[in-house]
């Protein structure tokens, strides 16, 4: 009788779904979208990819090209001048503004990414009276533009006699960035706080908390700025101008602006020169940027679930 009954109850009844059911299925149907809406989709992410796309297949096309066909109608570089980046090469140090472009970078983006990540650590983890106070602040520098800061931090470096170096160029960062610090402490606050807890009972100290326990669990956050800074860095052209005067130091958009002046308007109108060393001065960052890809996207995924 009672397993009757208990069969019974456990049965489903003939035209009555389970109330499970009914409630997951709404979700799942709502999950599905029709063929058109995804193919629709689709074609607007390649149209999309295809218009940011063309700027740059122009300008590939144009440096292999000859000087009188520069500025031709067209994407295909008809006639083919592969020569033009030979040329661009004895032009100018390209090699040496790479290199300088490469420390200055990586520089910048190591010392912001870490200073940024201690500064998050401590907003995200301490729990003390005007906390959210002083992280307003903290993002209220970015509302500060770079021209008003631009004279008094020159100012500074100058009395440092720093001023003809690359120095002024990343060192800086050593005091990190509002916006680095806002993205980290967002990926540190979707951290269980039991974690940080056990390593206290177990004795870890603040400094080793982050290093040996919060620092690995936001490597893909850390990517993420780092490789935000490193581009901000490598295609930063008003620092340099500010600063630099040795061509020997220059980075690499600094050194473009001189190719430009010599070979493009008011120079010798080699523009096939100018545009190649364009093309060697992009394709490292989209290197960087596949090499980082899937770090990078999942940096970006996961930030900012919580807080």
């Amino acid at each position: 009788m009672t397993a009757a009954v208990e069969r019974s109850a456990v049965a489903p009844v003939s035209g009555v779904e389970p109330a499970g059911t009914a409630l997951r299925r709404p979700a799942a149907q709502e999950g599905r979208r029709p063929v058109w809406q995804r193919v629709l989709f689709v074609c607007a992410l390649v149209g999309a990819a295809v218009i940011f796309m063309l700027p740059f297949v122009w300008l590939i096309g144009a440096s292999l090209r000859p000087r009188e066909y520069v500025f031709a109608p067209g994407f295909l570089p008809v006639p083919f001048a592969p020569d033009n980046y030979a040329d661009a090469w004895r032009a100018a140090p390209l090699v040496t503004w790479l290199l300088n472009s490469v420390v200055v970078g990586v520089a910048a983006a190591a010392a912001v990414t870490l200073s940024s990540a201690w500064v998050a650590f401590g907003f995200a983890y301490f729990r003390f009276p005007g906390r959210n106070l002083l992280f307003g602040l903290v993002l209220a520098t970015m509302m500060l533009p770079f021209a008003v800061t631009m004279i008094p931090t020159y100012l500074i470096w100058s009395e440092l006699r720093l001023t003809d170096t690359q120095v002024p160029l990343w060192a800086g960062n050593l005091f990190g960035s509002a916006f680095y610090i806002f993205l980290l402490r967002q990926f540190l606050l979707s951290l269980p706080r039991e974690y940080f807890e056990a390593a206290r009972v177990d004795g870890a100290s603040y400094p080793q908390l982050f290093w040996k326990l919060a620092f690995p669990l936001i490597r893909p956050a850390l990517l993420v700025a780092f490789v935000f800074e490193f581009k901000a860095s490598w295609t930063d052209l008003l620092k340099p101008l500010i600063y630099l005067r040795d061509e020997h130091l220059y980075t690499l958009p600094r050194g473009l602006k001189v190719v430009l002046d010599r070979f493009g308007y008011g120079g010798e109108q080699q523009w096939e020169v100018v545009l190649a060393g364009s093309v060697i001065a992009t394709v490292p960052m989209i290197i960087l940027f596949f090499l980082a890809q899937r770090h990078f996207i999942e940096g970006i995924a996961t930030t900012g679930r919580k807080g």
